[in-house]
């Protein structure tokens, strides 16, 4: 193997900032393409789908688990797939291993559910051996042909106004790839963040960045959330600029 020159620290840390500066361009880059999914038109959903979960049949409405946006990731578990019984495909599967506790998603108003064929005893058994705690739900009808993951994986993103659900974005691919992260998957999602500094359209949810974080298991602890927003504003963080022009959070 060829490997990169040998060099001093100051010669590796000019290298570095020199790479930085395309690295930024790629990340202002990317928030200004997550800026243009939130104005993409919405694609009403008219058919009626019913799936399976833990607690017997829902609608895709009920897959909201009454918040406001939903994220579908289409994973293949189930009979003629490479793995089964034991496994979802092997591609799922590393999608699966990566996600994110779910916990701050739900925080933005936004649940994260898988959907497969597979029957539900056998969700339950794989998900237990592989250790997964997402929604995880049964197809039963055409939802898969129709949002285009009949015969490759792919993450849908829909909204809800009351009970009418919209389709407002798809990923799949390797924009999958990206996938598992919070970041990454709010960035799919119509509403985006909803922190301050993001472009949206007027109107749309937005709250100070980093005031809303929280450990997973603490979302709703109003007295911590108080002791969390006086470290912010102690170390100047909610200053409505993107991410990367700031500096921490006050985090230690």
């Amino acid at each position: 193997m060829k490997t990169p020159p040998i060099v001093t620290p100051r010669e590796w840390e000019a290298a570095r900032q020199q790479l930085l500066v395309k690295e930024k361009e790629v990340t202002r880059a990317r928030d200004a393409l997550a800026a243009e999914r939130r104005r993409m038109p919405w694609l009403a959903v008219e058919k009626n789908y019913e799936f399976v979960g833990p607690e017997g049949t829902a609608s895709l409405l009920d897959l909201f688990e009454g918040r406001r946006q939903l994220i579908v990731y289409r994973a293949f578990l189930e009979p003629d797939v490479y793995g089964w019984p034991d496994h979802a495909c092997r591609g799922c599967s590393i999608v699966a291993d990566q996600v994110a506790h779910v916990a701050h998603l739900n925080a933005r108003d936004t649940t994260l559910a898988f959907v497969s064929r597979a029957p539900q005893p056998d969700i339950a058994r794989v998900k237990a051996r592989m250790g997964w705690s997402m929604p995880w739900y049964t197809m039963t009808d055409e939802f898969d042909a129709d949002f285009g993951v009949d015969q490759w994986h792919g993450t849908n993103a829909f909204i809800r106004d009351g009970d009418s659900v919209f389709r407002t974005y798809f990923i799949n691919n390797r924009g999958d790839e990206a996938m598992g992260g919070t970041w990454s998957y709010l960035d799919i999602t119509a509403l985006g963040r909803q922190e301050e500094w993001e472009d949206s359209p007027e109107g749309y949810p937005q709250t100070p960045p980093y005031e809303w974080w929280n450990w997973h298991d603490d979302y709703g602890d109003a007295a911590l959330s108080q002791e969390w927003l006086a470290k912010v504003a102690a170390a100047g963080a909610t200053t409505g600029r993107p991410p990367e022009d700031r500096g921490p959070a006050g985090c230690c």
